[in-house]
């Protein structure tokens, strides 16, 4: 059975690519300009600032193009990898035989990025944090229809995002390595002004890659005249279609 929903607005980031004529002109084969770091807003407290990660700093700078001052709305976070990264440096840290602060440990688990954007912006609502494995970027929708057909809100915030991951993991022949970080936050709801989607199980057998490379997917399909998208692994696959 197919779910109706509308994007009400959306906002990504990736390094260089930073508004929505950047997306619509962005070429998939072309660089990314990796050393860059996304602005965050001044009202980010100082000493979070200084904790956000790269990929946390792409998040809030997501996250702040579709969230209001005046509404606080639940938020579905998905990530395949998280700060996998920051784990596997604290990681090879203990190895090297050096102590590792309760803070290096508590930025890296997979929450934690969810946790200082709720510090951040005092936010008091639903936050639920995925991690999808293969599955891809279809059970961050799975769970924000939910709350929206349940009725815990009109609208739902869903941020997807990664990071390439470090050379320790294998990569090849698996297709779950973002070319670059990226992170994309769609407002959906039931009805309302917006981009209005279908969104439903396929019976395609795909293997469109994890999570972090379904983001880009996704990204094209927003800003493309296609109006269908399908993407999956070898066990399930789900379309996307606009109304």
């Amino acid at each position: 059975m197919a779910a109706e929903f509308v994007v009400r607005n959306w906002n990504a980031w990736a390094p260089g690519i930073s508004c929505r004529e950047d997306w619509q002109n962005w070429d998939d084969h072309q660089p990314f300009a990796q050393q860059e770091k996304a602005a965050i807003s001044v009202a980010v407290p100082k000493l979070l600032q200084r904790r956000l990660s790269p990929l946390a700093r792409a998040v809030f700078n997501a996250a702040e193009g579709c969230i209001d001052s005046d509404k606080v709305l639940p938020i579905v976070f998905s990530s395949a990898h998280g700060e996998v990264n920051k784990s596997l440096e604290m990681l090879q840290s203990m190895q090297r035989g050096e102590d590792v602060s309760p803070t290096a440990f508590s930025l890296s688990v997979h929450n934690a990025i969810s946790g200082l954007f709720s510090m951040a912006y005092g936010y008091h609502q639903e936050i639920t944090v995925i991690a999808p494995g293969q599955d891809g970027i279809a059970p961050a929708f799975i769970e924000a229809l939910g709350l929206l057909q349940e009725g815990h809100a009109d609208e739902v915030l869903i941020v997807l995002y990664d990071e390439p991951l470090s050379d320790f993991y294998p990569s090849l022949p698996f297709a779950l390595n973002a070319p670059a970080i990226c992170a994309l936050a769609l407002k959906i709801s039931l009805a309302g002004s917006g981009l209005p989607l279908q969104f439903c199980r396929s019976s395609a057998h795909r293997n469109d890659g994890e999570h972090a490379l379904q983001i880009f997917s996704f990204l094209k399909f927003l800003v493309a005249d296609d109006k269908a998208l399908v993407l999956g692994n070898h066990r399930h696959s789900w379309e996307w279609h606009k109304r």
